[in-house]
């Protein structure tokens, strides 16, 4: 009677392990003026191929934040919400990347839409913002930061006065985690926990 054959099972390979995660401390961002500033602070430590993940209720001041950016980073065109365009591309001035603003509310086949957006511009050369993106574009790249703006606690978030929710001096907190090794080493590090430094009294740049 022969002896039954068993099969050796195959090896498989380990769970990928979650990007690494760094969180900076929350800080607060004391109106429009100063959430434009962190902005162009941002611009200074971004480099092309970054992808930026913007949450927050609307009218937190995402769109504000990436106008600043944008300003910093010396694009073409006016910085608005790409609600109803989905994605819009402000080619760089100069020799700086371009930046891609994505509104990833209206993508609801998450990265398929994202490549049949047929932007004409290389997102590997390119500085990408995508507002409301948890949960759809995290599979871009293992390296991302995001940033999410709060209200502070008891601000109802309505206008009092002239213009949208965003643009009233309402105090914002602002929370950055960064995930992958792009952003561990100590000099950036030590940039993305200075990004608040002195925003919650909107004091002007020294």
């Amino acid at each position: 009677m022969e002896a039954a054959h068993h099969q050796t099972p195959e090896p498989t390979a380990p769970p990928a392990e979650p990007p690494t995660a760094l969180a900076v401390p929350s800080f607060a961002v004391a109106g429009p003026a100063a959430t434009t500033r962190l902005g162009g602070r941002l611009a200074a430590v971004l480099r092309p191929g970054d992808l930026v993940m913007l949450s927050g209720e609307l009218g937190a001041g995402k769109t504000t934040l990436t106008r600043g950016l944008g300003e910093a980073l010396g694009v073409r065109g006016a910085v608005t919400s790409p609600t109803f365009v989905i994605a819009r591309v402000h080619p760089p001035l100069g020799a700086g990347p371009a930046l891609v603003h994505v509104d990833a509310y209206r993508l609801g086949g998450g990265l398929d839409d994202m490549e049949d957006l047929d932007l004409d511009v290389s997102l590997a050369d390119s500085v990408v913002v995508v507002e409301w993106g948890e949960g759809v574009v995290e599979g871009l790249t293992e390296n991302r930061l995001q940033l999410r703006v709060d209200r502070a606690v008891g601000q109802a978030g309505e206008a009092t006065g002239a213009g949208t929710p965003d643009e009233q001096d309402e105090t914002r907190t602002v929370t950055v985690t960064a995930y992958g090794p792009r952003w561990q080493d100590p000099a950036t590090v030590a940039a993305l926990t200075a990004l608040g430094e002195g925003l919650a009294e909107g004091e002007e740049p020294a």
